[in-house]
């Protein structure tokens, strides 16, 4: 979706530019826009003032952000990279047809896919003047209508939702006689979950998994079968799961027209946000809300796309204009968040990207003052680049930046523990992004009763005797749960309480001095609202977190860890298109950053492992004393480079050895040379794919043959044999021989046993064969 610059090389694109509407004069962009009068994209103030009209409601938008507001009639598509504004455009553009008289508040439904970015556009929603607009997920919105219209449409009360399906996977796989370890048992769900967005019914799985290219956690014969079993199991409990709230919610709008016209006589204005994370499933629902009209609004940016292993797919964003070809496109471009230096490296991550979304890439322009260049360390071993991080972050917030506006970003949550420890031992504070929310933490709603109870009877409260300022009152009833004026020592569970009631007392402090007459039951109503809509306040600590829960956060200071080869990409991701995801997900996390951004990796694992790991090839061109390599990412997921003889069975006779080539771990790329990493097929320092539950199981089997022979565990298999073993997971004895350090002897001799534990069978341990 190539669209030409604007002219007099303006940085966005506008197509076809929406008419204002009848009788509504035009409204030219403010005279000081290009003189600083435009407002930050992506920051308000805490408690702004409503605007006091329609106009008002554009005030501060810059031209591509007023073309979305200003564009009420027919399809819309907003095109929007990281930092350029998006949630200030659509909020904007609904509040100010709302405003204006030109929407209905209670006509428009918003819909996202995290409840915080739903609640975030309510609280701006109503920020603006524009309450009464519905703001929700697409699964709330869905289980609204769908608990609503089913006594009508099916009779008696809507079944339970289940809140973890997992048990009942594990149900059913025991009712199919399949046995899944702990993790297999997580992969079919996930593949469940999969097959139901993309509305693959289990007989189709087989064929809809090849072609999408998924690496099935078993035979996909079995995945079906579980799958078939577990909507079995379902029914018969009388209970649904998460997706079946869209799936019936479908079906019911599909098989009853007058429920579908009244859910579109209740809504018909429809904005979508972070629309190239629409499944196939969300975008079906979409279509039976519009049904034959065309008022729509979506907003996303296809480089930004990386829950593609859930159902989501950018198709839908990148097919806009070829299913609605007069809609008006506007390309968001000014980036406000991230400084000329960030943006530079995220424009270079994406300008050696390939495939369909990289052909649509945008191409951001900072407008922040220039900043420091990004920081590349390299560290011996990992716990050293969890030292080096603390360090610098105990030193930042030495020089006075506030430990909220510092993140440690990484690829997996396993990755977490080794920050945890090193923030710990430093004495900074922190906080698990993903964890509990912060309206539902206990001491939360403890210290909302205290509060909401001073405000009915402060008058009688004794705490509040010597107190006359809100923060203050807001102080002196918090010190009642457990507030003081210094932090406790130390981390855990205790100064995570501390962290939450600052949290409410820093929000106290703000509150007043924006609205200087306002009392501690003003204070109150403002927590409900913010409760209602998730909108939390700022808790002082430095975020940990995933790069895919980082999505839609920034944040003063980012340090990017852990990026080399086998985490970024991740060592599982194998097709052009997987790459190209990691890419994706890396863009994300150098696109949180406003000003400051650190990227570092480790050589080794541990202290004192072998220094053999290198900075992640997307790198490559872009941190100082790199070169741009080609083809590289078409290549990552091939196996090891490495022509094996053959070790055959008493009747597969194995063939004469060919020539060998340098065995190289198929991980990073490195020559092989010991014989335990040439078994694995990798470094002993990157990171392993390996069944954990099977390696464990092998362990056990070995313990019990080596005692009946009267040998040394290793003489049966070492460590590293097993470890290959239950990373191949092998499925017959051509695939077991393949692997180094099982010969012939000990493939006639082990090989059933071997592969019947591989296939998760339970082996009867009788007399020692052979």
């Amino acid at each position: 979706m190539r669209l030409p610059p604007g002219r007099g090389g303006e940085p966005a694109a506008l197509v076809r530019l929406q008419a204002p509407p009848c009788g509504q004069p035009p409204h030219p962009p403010p005279p000081t826009w290009q003189h600083g009068g435009v407002t930050a994209a992506t920051h308000s103030t805490l408690f702004p003032q409503v605007p006091d009209s329609a106009d008002a409601v554009l005030d501060g938008l810059d031209p591509e952000q007023r073309a979305v507001a200003t564009a009420l009639h027919g399809p819309v598509c907003v095109l929007a990279g990281a930092g350029t504004g998006k949630t200030r455009a659509i909020t904007h553009r609904i509040a100010y047809g709302v405003r204006a008289g030109i929407l209905q508040p209670s006509s428009v439904l918003a819909v996202t896919f995290t409840n915080r970015a739903a609640g975030e556009m309510r609280g701006r929603l109503r920020q603006l003047g524009a309450s009464g607009v519905q703001a929700r997920t697409f699964h709330s919105a869905a289980l609204r209508q769908l608990q609503y219209f089913w006594p009508k449409a099916v009779g008696g009360g809507l079944p339970r939702i289940v809140d973890r399906k997992i048990q009942i996977v594990a149900d059913a796989a025991a009712a199919c006689r399949i046995r899944l370890d702990r993790g297999e048992l997580r992969d079919v769900t996930a593949e469940i979950e999969w097959s139901k967005v993309t509305q693959t019914v289990p007989a189709d799985y087989a064929a809809a998994a090849a072609k999408a290219a998924r690496e099935a956690p078993r035979d996909p014969a079995e995945i079906a079968q579980i799958y078939a079993t577990y909507e079995d199991l379902k029914r018969d409990r009388a209970v649904i799961d998460f997706e079946d709230v869209l799936l019936l919610t479908v079906g019911i709008l599909q098989d009853r027209q007058d429920i579908a016209e009244a859910v579109r006589a209740q809504y018909q204005h429809f904005v979508v946000d972070e629309y190239q994370d629409v499944s196939p499933l969300q975008q079906r629902l979409l279509d039976l809300w519009l049904g034959e009209r065309d008022s729509l609004c979506v907003v996303g940016d296809a480089s930004q796309t990386i829950y593609s292993f859930t159902g989501a797919t950018p198709d839908h964003l990148l097919d806009f204009r070829t299913r609605h070809p007069g809609a008006t496109v506007v390309k968001l471009v000014r980036d406000y968040r991230s400084s000329p230096q960030v943006v530079h490296l995220a424009n270079g991550l994406l300008a050696q990207a390939r495939g369909r979304a990289a052909e649509h890439r945008l191409e951001l322009i900072s407008q922040r003052e220039p900043g420091p260049e990004p920081v590349y360390t390299e560290y011996t071993d990992e716990p050293a680049e969890a030292e080096g991080a603390a360090r610098r972050i105990r030193d930042l917030l030495a020089s006075g930046v506030p430990a909220a506006e510092i993140a440690i970003l990484f690829r997996t949550n396993s990755q977490s523990e080794i920050y945890e420890q090193a923030l710990a031992d430093a004495g900074v504070p922190y906080q698990l992004r993903g964890a509990e929310r912060f309206f539902d933490r206990p001491e939360v709603r403890k210290a909302g009763v205290a509060l909401r109870g001073a405000a009915r009877f402060g008058g009688n409260d004794t705490l509040l005797d010597d107190v006359v300022d809100l923060p203050s009152q807001v102080r002196a009833v918090l010190s009642g749960e457990g507030w003081t004026s210094r932090p406790p020592a130390g981390s855990g569970a205790v100064r995570e309480r501390w962290e939450s009631l600052a949290a409410l007392a820093n929000l106290a402090q703000d509150f007043a001095a924006a609205k200087p007459d306002a009392t501690l039951g003003d204070l109150v109503a403002e927590l409900d609202e913010r409760a209602s809509a998730q909108h939390a306040p700022t808790v002082q600590g430095v975020t940990l977190a995933s790069l895919h829960s980082s999505k839609g956060l920034e944040w003063d200071v980012v340090f990017l860890v852990g990026v080399a080869e086998g985490m970024m990409p991740i060592t599982y991701a194998k097709t052009d298109e997987q790459i190209e995801e990691e890419r994706r997900l890396l863009y994300v996390g150098v696109t949180r950053a406003r000003q400051h951004l650190s990227v570092s990796w480790a050589l080794s694992r541990s202290p004192g492992g072998r220094p053999n790991r290198r900075p992640s090839r997307f790198l490559d061109g872009l941190r100082p004393g790199s070169v741009t390599t080609t083809g590289r990412g078409a290549r990552a997921g091939a196996a090891g480079g490495i022509e094996r003889g053959f070790a055959g069975s008493a009747t597969s006779p194995a063939p004469r050895r060919t020539s060998r080539i340098p065995a190289r771990c198929r991980v990073c790329g490195r020559t092989l040379s010991d014989a335990g990493e040439m078994k694995l097929m990798r470094c002993e320092d990157c990171p392993s794919d390996m069944d954990e539950g099977l390696y464990e199981r092998l362990r056990e089997w070995r313990a019990v043959q080596a005692q009946r022979s009267g040998q040394p565990a290793f003489c049966v298999f070492t460590d590293k044999t097993l470890m290959a073993i239950a990373e191949a997971v092998p499925d017959d004895e051509g695939d077991l021989a393949r692997i180094p350090g099982v010969g012939v002897r000990k493939l006639n001799r082990y090989g059933a046993d071997v592969l019947s534990i591989c296939a998760g069978q339970e082996v009867e341990v009788g007399a020692e064969g052979d």
